[in-house]
């Protein structure tokens, strides 16, 4: 059973089932020089209901209830799906931020949070809600000389008109091109593809906004340009137009759970900028952490403007006037300063390293993001407060990959350093690692389906071309006896910053006693472990994977999915799909620190 397109893991047979391959000309653009921007992928899962009603209201089901039907509807209504000015008030609902999931529970609805953060509603005019926004031009008849050409497949709007059920789509880049697939198709011409002047880097889609009618694209370019695109009405919008906020590359971009408008991009420069896709942008430009404001403020959270900037201490933030926190959570007042204020992007920009962040996650309850950068950090960081609590050192070099279980209880890494090192936010420390890769480790996932508090799936691809799954189950390991004593980090599933508790866990960070760590180092920075005081987890399966280097590894609900860099994307149909756990196999929700206090 053991070939290039099958292999036997301890629940099951996973085989290729479906494939994507790259075309001659992508191949030959590749070929010609070394792959600087890898394949990247991103998938959406839509459920299409063939009926009189229109497609639009099964999957407005599927989201929680119709009540985004008629936002769409209006849309449609408008001008070919011209966008609303940017500068309008975003919909109330669009900011919301904070929900909360588990593994076995579907996300709920977002909770209220609390006013002028950067995640936090906006004020509704006249107490009505804006209509969803569409892009504002049309990508086949644009002139722009950013986009080079435009392919799509014969008959498209029949073909999803014939949809039905649950559809993966698929977006990837390759050398200049952007393709949109279905998974499973017999059809293996893309959807659409879109080829673009410049290299497309990175790009997420949103689940938020998906539905048979509308797919809220964002696509980083290595100019540090965006598109928000939508590839069923074939619509698009330029954000960061020439480099205009930031001209660093783009490396991540990933939208906002539960928010309908912003997402939050990371450069090369050690930045992170948060957009709102339906604002313009705004004339910008972010403060210099080695130099002191104007007004004798440095942007940091402890407002020291005499002391250098220390990224394992903290993330510099530059506040533009229309900031929530600096402008307030009302609209600006008519008249002098009415003009600067007016909302516009960025809306907020961090800078959180002096080498480039390469990715980064949101926790499973959109408060916290977890940063890795080639500074060999990882950063856990307050999204609500724009503060860091918490910031880890790789064993060796740079971190290429991150993830974050499905409860929230652990971060997942993997780098330079041949390992997948597996970190617990709550207790500050370095639960186990990850021996079984003999290079650089390329991607990590956790597999939401076989992960359920207790034990945990997840699997790794690296430059040896190994893809790796393994199990890990927290009860199962030792904690070292350096760390008998160490002190139970609070919950992190509270909005409350974390920060404020470093001082009382410094004198119990893991690995202290034996790197000599210096209690005037910054208590918020964790140097990495020795080997001896980590816990080991072995694989449970090695498959040696065939061809060009892996860069790529997802859990779909039906696949697992791989990718080279140079885009042969391969779906692995799953084993039997798993029987839904008892109850009582759920794992217990954390304490909050509300409660802890």
């Amino acid at each position: 059973m053991e070939n290039e397109s099958a292999f036997v893991a301890p629940e099951g047979v996973y085989s290729v089932t479906d494939e994507h391959k790259p075309n001659p000309a992508q191949l030959a653009a590749v070929s010609a020089g070394p792959c600087l921007y890898p394949t990247r992928v991103t998938n959406i899962v839509v459920k299409f209901v063939n009926s009189k009603q229109g497609a639009s209201q099964g999957f407005a089901n599927l989201l929680g209830g119709g009540k985004d039907v008629k936002k769409d509807k209006a849309a449609k209504e408008k001008d070919d799906g011209v966008s609303l000015s940017s500068s309008d008030t975003p919909d109330e609902a669009d900011g919301a931020l904070g929900q909360s999931t588990s593994a076995q529970e579907h996300p709920a609805s977002p909770a209220p949070l609390e006013p002028n953060t950067i995640f936090s509603s906006a004020p509704v005019a006249n107490g009505k809600k804006k209509s969803v926004a569409r892009p504002k031009h049309n990508i086949r008849t644009t002139s722009s000389t950013f986009i080079t050409r435009i392919q799509s497949s014969e008959g498209l709007t029949k073909t999803l008109a014939s949809k039905q059920g649950d559809v993966t789509f698929l977006f990837y880049n390759s050398a200049k091109a952007f393709s949109w697939v279905e998974a499973g198709s017999k059809a293996k011409e893309p959807l659409i593809r879109v080829t673009f002047s410049q290299h497309p880097t990175c790009h997420d889609v949103n689940t938020a906004t998906a539905s048979p009618e509308r797919l809220d694209v964002i696509i980083g370019f290595a100019t540090g340009d965006l598109v928000w695109f939508d590839p069923i009405t074939s619509r698009y919008a330029r954000l960061n137009k020439g480099g205009c906020i930031s001209s660093s590359p783009c490396t991540a971009v990933r939208w906002v759970p539960a928010s309908a408008t912003l997402f939050i991009v990371s450069h090369a420069d050690g930045t992170i900028v948060v957009y709102d896709k339906e604002r313009e942008d705004g004339v910008f430009t972010p403060q210099d952490p080695s130099a002191p404001a104007p007004d004798g403020s440095s942007g940091s959270e402890d407002g020291s403007s005499h002391r250098e900037w220390d990224p394992m201490d903290n993330i510099f933030v530059t506040m533009p006037p229309w900031h929530p926190v600096t402008s307030g959570a009302t609209a600006p007042t008519p008249g002098k300063g009415e003009k600067e204020k007016t909302a516009k992007n960025p809306v907020s920009h961090w800078r959180v390293s002096r080498r480039s962040v390469v990715d980064f996650v949101f926790s499973p309850d959109v408060k916290f993001v977890a940063a890795i950068s080639e500074d060999g950090c990882l950063r856990v960081i307050d999204a609500l407060q724009e503060q860091l609590v918490d910031c880890y050192s790789s064993y060796f070099g740079a971190l290429s990959c991150v993830a974050w279980s499905p409860d929230g209880r652990f971060i997942l890494t993997g780098g330079q350093d041949d390992l997948l090192t597996i970190f617990s936010p709550w207790e500050q420390r370095v639960v186990a690692r990850c021996q079984g890769h003999s290079s650089f480790i390329s991607a990590v996932a956790f597999d939401d389906l076989r992960s359920d508090g207790r034990t945990y799936r997840f699997g790794s691809v690296g430059e040896d071309n190994k893809l790796i799954l393994w199990d890990f189950s927290s009860g199962a390991l030792h904690r070292p006896k350096l760390q008998a004593s160490h002190h139970h980090r609070m919950s992190m599933s509270s909005s409350l910053s974390l920060a404020h508790k470093r001082d009382q866990s410094a004198h119990n960070l893991s690995g202290m006693s034996s790197s000599g760590f210096d209690l005037d180092v910054s208590p918020r920075y964790h140097p990495a472990p020795s080997r001896n005081e980590v816990s080991v987890v072995q694989p449970v399966l090695v498959k040696q994977l065939e061809g060009d280097l892996p860069s790529v590894l997802q859990f779909l609900p039906k696949y697992m999915l791989t990718s080279t860099k140079n885009g042969y994307i391969k779906l692995w149909i799953r084993p039997l799909a798993l029987r839904p756990r008892p109850k009582s196999s759920k794992s217990q929700p954390l304490p909050d620190i509300s409660d802890l206090s």
